[in-house]
């Protein structure tokens, strides 16, 4: 009973205030869509936003005063902790942004897609704050759960059903190997035999000290390399990459927006809470690993992606290439104190450069969303030059071209990557943002200049046979304005958020 006693004492409601938050305000959208299903089509996304950004000023106003271990360790609020909720509710506003355009194309039901954004951002928020695996295990699979509904959510098109169940598929697999590798670590954990041994190997403090304790133990370096591969299969990273170009063509573009950015962010800070916590005493054995992987990552994606013309599919490539750059990161931070803050920062530059792109995106898209290639995108500039501007600034950031935001994400990783003397890691880095630029440059090529293409593939072509100049209402501009803006600004002074960083 004094165990339950001590656990009740750290109990503090107000320090998962804004997930609490989300989760109510989730259901009030779901009630909303009950009992006004008309007007509730135009008024929810606006209660979501106003909900999101009341969430964000309560995160920002106790950013300094609720830091600590809370819930008999199942949760841990730190500074990283707090900027990566700022982080995932930007992200949660620009993907309701994108469901409500998306929407405005389809005849699905909208208020169970807004609850559901909300549910699976206050698990990813849970995420990153666990310091316990059951924590972990619990917030992961809500995101997963959440997730896989979103990804088939389209459920007249054959193309989102089919994403869906390869989602489903790979993603028990990969909640399989992480669980199994928890399960392996908390039995040997357990075992009265070793030095350091412990009845509550799942919490994160007295795992590091067993760890630290059996180095060598070949059970542990097993649990690990299971927890980091169920990990990989989150952030994108070879071996786990498979799913990804399917997954992101098929899903609604929201949902596609809310897998590449903010499922990849929080597999790389859980990493790396994992590597700065509990495996901290096994970074030399798995630098090499890690490495290895990062390597394949990038070559693998860049190179894929050049010879794409699937918008949708190119994303997703070129997303396995950036989780190969943000492991970079993670190895880098191994040696080098602030490489863990430019991986956060290199997060947000990711954000502001691919919200840029599926903005662009969801205006472009037809009814079949999945349907979008890259010359559909022909003369863009001259047919409408907010979009391709937008598409410009978004592209050329996540491609690494100063003056933008992703230039500085990228030269800060390069650099502690050269601190860290990881000169092959950062020699094919460069090599791939090299290749990267064919492929983004390619793109833009289209959207700047008429290319005449086979009569054959415009017959065939959803885009050509529907194209109509998009239209953007005020709102749009103002959305798309704010991306550039902080693009541009970020790439020329990085201090607007560099203080919450670094």
């Amino acid at each position: 009973m004094e165990i339950f006693k001590v656990i009740a004492e750290t109990n503090n409601w107000r320090v998962i205030a804004p997930e609490i938050f989300l989760g109510l305000l989730a259901i009030f959208i779901l009630m909303v869509g009950c009992f006004f299903p008309k007007r509730g089509e135009k008024l929810i996304p606006c209660i979501v936003i106003l909900g999101q950004v009341v969430v964000l000023g309560l995160v920002t106003f106790t950013f300094q005063s609720l830091m600590g271990d809370y819930f008999g360790g199942l949760i841990q609020i730190g500074k990283l902790s707090q900027v990566m909720r700022i982080f995932f509710l930007l992200s949660s506003m620009f993907v309701t942004y994108l469901a409500y355009v998306y929407f405005l194309k389809q005849k699905l039901p909208r208020s169970e897609f807004y609850a559901l954004v909300l549910i699976v951002t206050g698990a990813l928020m849970l995420l990153v704050e666990s310091s316990h695996f059951l924590m972990l295990f619990v917030a992961l699979e809500t995101v997963t759960v959440g997730l896989l509904v979103l990804v088939a959510y389209c459920r007249t098109s054959a193309f989102s059903l089919e994403a869906g169940l390869k989602y489903l598929i790979l993603g028990a697999l990969s909640s399989s190997l992480l669980l199994f590798g928890m399960v392996l670590l908390y039995g040997v954990g357990g075992n009265p035999s070793l030095p350091e041994f412990t009845s509550d190997a799942m919490n994160f403090t007295a795992l590091g000290h067993f760890i630290s304790a059996n180095p060598s133990n070949l059970l542990v370096k097993l649990g690990i390399v299971l927890v980091v591969s169920g990990l990989a299969f989150k952030i994108g990273a070879f071996p786990f990459q498979i799913w990804i170009p399917d997954v992101y063509q098929g899903a609604p573009t929201p949902a596609t927006a809310l897998l590449a950015v903010s499922s990849k962010a929080a597999g790389v800070v859980v990493l790396m809470n994992l590597f700065n916590g509990p495996f901290e005493s096994m970074r030399g054995f798995f630098m090499p690993l890690l490495s290895g992987v990062a390597i394949i990552t990038i070559l693998f994606g860049n190179i894929v992606a050049v010879s794409q013309t699937n918008v949708k599919r190119l994303m997703g490539l070129s997303g396995i290439s950036h989780a190969g750059y943000l492991l970079l990161g993670v190895v880098a931070s191994f040696y080098i104190a602030w490489a863990g803050a430019a991986v956060i920062f290199y997060l947000f530059t990711y954000l502001l450069g691919s919200f840029g792109v599926f903005c662009v995106m969801v205006h472009m898209a037809g009814v079949n969303d999945e349907d979008q290639h890259i010359n559909d995108y022909e003369d863009l500039a001259k047919i409408n030059p907010f979009l391709g501007t937008t598409l410009l600034v978004g592209l050329g950031s996540l491609a690494g071209i100063p003056p933008l935001v992703g230039f500085i994400g990228k030269l800060f990783l390069f650099i502690a990557a050269f601190q860290a003397q990881l000169y092959l890691l950062l020699g094919v880095a460069i090599l791939g943002v090299v290749i990267s630029i064919y492929y983004y440059f390619g793109w833009l090529r289209d959207a700047f200049f008429f290319i005449w293409a086979d009569q054959k593939d415009r017959e065939t072509s959803e885009y050509y046979l529907t194209r109509k100049t998009p239209s953007l209402r005020f709102s749009d501009r103002v959305v798309l304005g704010i991306l550039v803006f902080f693009t541009l600004l970020l790439g020329i002074y990085q201090g607007v958020i560099g203080g919450f960083i670094f």
